[in-house]
């Protein structure tokens, strides 16, 4: 099998496990937070991971195919990601 779809595989599948992870992070908070109003969307759960994919793989271009980089930038980066996007949402809808 070819070896750089190999490390493909494992960048995607970081970059997928850092999404995952913080995902299931951020639905503990939300259901510790408030149990009786939690409610989860799982488009928006799953647009998530996507994302931390396509992050994971980009980064692991950009790191020489590291993994660790990979598993880190799909955490991290789709947290970046979600705090832009509750930041814009939010200054739209007040104004």
């Amino acid at each position: 099998m070819d070896p750089n779809f190999n490390l493909a595989a494992l960048q995607f599948l970081a970059g997928g496990m850092g999404g995952l992870v913080r995902g299931l992070v951020g639905i503990y908070k939300s259901y510790a937070a408030n149990p009786t109003n939690f409610k989860f969307d799982l488009k928006y759960f799953a647009i998530s991971i996507f994302i931390s994919v396509i992050t994971g793989q980009m980064a692991g271009v950009i790191f020489n195919g590291d993994w660790r980089s990979s598993l880190l930038s799909g955490y991290a980066g789709s947290d970046f990601l979600e705090s832009l996007y509750k930041i814009k949402f939010s200054s739209l809808v007040k104004g």
